[in-house]
C-alpha cells in the first residue's frame, strides 16, 4: 500500500489566506506527463471530484487523484516563500532526478 502524501500546516494556512474553501475551491496537485524530465506536477485550484484523495485540514483540503497517486506516495506538499516567488512545492521521495524548476521530475 503506498504511503499518502502530507501536507504542511504551512500549505494549509496559505490555502486559508487565499480564501480557497470559501470559494468551495481546493488545491489539486497531479502528476502529468512532459516537462523537461519525464513528468510535471500540476498544481491549481480546483473542485473535488469522486475519485480524488482529499486531505483536509481546518477546512482547507488539498486533492490527489487516483492516477497520481502512486507518483506521490510518502511525498510532502509544502509552501515556500523565497525571493524568488512564493509557491506550493513537493518534495517527492519517488523522483530519481528533477529539473531546476522543481515542476519537472523523473521516476
Amino acid at each position: 500500500m503506498n504511503v499518502p502524501p502530507t501536507v504542511t500546516p504551512r500549505a494549509f494556512e496559505r490555502l486559508s489566506e487565499i480564501g480557497a474553501a470559501s470559494q468551495g475551491q481546493a488545491l489539486r496537485v497531479a502528476v502529468e506527463g512532459g516537462g523537461c524530465s519525464g513528468f510535471q506536477y500540476e498544481i491549481a485550484l480546483d473542485t473535488p471530484k469522486d475519485d480524488d484523495l482529499v486531505l483536509e485540514s481546518n477546512g482547507e483540503k488539498v486533492l490527489i487523484d487516483d492516477v497520481s497517486l502512486p507518483f506521490l506516495a510518502g511525498a510532502t506538499i509544502d509552501f515556500s516563500e523565497e525571493l524568488i516567488g512564493a509557491r506550493f512545492i513537493i518534495d517527492n521521495p519517488n523522483a530519481t532526478s528533477s529539473c531546476g524548476c522543481g515542476t519537472s521530475f523523473s521516476m
